[in-house]
């Protein structure tokens, strides 16, 4: 799976806010995502982020 910074990817659990949608900002062995909704950051382990992935625009 090729994740590239500034790819929006729909997740299967949603945010406290509501949203389940991320943009990717930062790779590498932790990947860094955003809360289109609300701008939360936060750093998720790339192997437990691609389990979560449901699709990638």
């Amino acid at each position: 799976m090729d994740i590239k910074i500034n790819d929006i990817v729909t997740l299967r659990k949603k945010h406290p806010c509501g949203c389940d949608k991320f943009i990717i900002k930062r790779t590498g062995m932790d990947i860094g995502i955003s809360c289109t909704k609300c701008g939360h950051y936060t750093l998720v382990p790339k192997n437990k982020l691609i389990k979560n992935i449901k699709s990638i625009n």
